[in-house]
C-alpha cells in the first residue's frame, strides 16, 4: 500500500471546487443561508484523529506502558486515515467553490455574507482533517519503515 500523495488530494479538492461553484452559479438563490458553524464537525474528526495518531504512535513504538497494536487496528486506521484525507481534501475543495463564489455577489444576496463566514469555517476544519489524516497515516509507519518510495 502506498502513502496518500498530496497530488491526488490536490485534484480531489479543485474537482470538487469546480463541481461546488459550477452548481452555485446555477442555483445558489435558491438556497438557504449556511449555518456559521456548517464544517466545524469536521474539527471535530480532526481531533479525534489527532488524538488516536498520538494514541497509536505510542502503541506501534511500543512505549513503556502503552499496549501492543493488532495488526488489524493498524491497517483499520490505515484506512481510516486515507478516506478521511480524501474526504478533508473534497470538503476543503468545496467550501473554496463557495468561498470563490460568494466573495463577488455578497452584496447581491443578503446571505452571502454569512455563508462567506460558513466557507471559512469549513475550509479551516476541512484543512485539519487532511493534515491530522495524513498524521495518522504517518503515524502508522512501523518504525524501520522506510517512506514508501519504490
Amino acid at each position: 500500500m502506498r502513502f496518500t500523495r498530496p497530488r491526488d488530494l490536490a485534484t480531489v479538492a479543485v474537482i470538487a471546487a469546480l463541481l461546488a461553484h459550477l452548481f452555485l452559479r446555477l442555483g445558489y438563490d435558491t438556497l438557504p443561508p449556511l449555518p456559521r458553524a456548517a464544517g466545524s464537525t469536521l474539527l471535530a474528526l480532526a481531533a479525534a484523529e489527532v488524538w488516536f495518531a498520538f494514541s497509536l504512535r505510542a502503541r506501534i513504538e511500543r512505549r513503556q506502558g502503552a499496549r501492543p497494536v493488532q495488526p488489524l487496528t493498524a491497517a483499520r486506521a490505515v484506512a481510516l486515515a486515507k478516506a478521511s484525507s480524501v474526504l478533508g481534501a473534497l470538503m476543503f475543495g468545496a467550501w473554496t467553490g463557495l468561498l470563490i463564489y460568494v466573495i463577488p455577489v455578497r452584496d447581491s444576496f443578503p446571505a452571502a455574507g454569512n455563508d462567506l463566514f460558513a466557507a471559512v469555517v469549513g475550509m479551516v476544519s476541512a484543512a485539519a482533517l487532511t493534515a491530522a489524516a495524513l498524521w495518522l497515516e504517518h503515524c502508522c509507519k512501523t518504525p524501520t519503515e522506510s517512506s514508501g518510495k519504490d
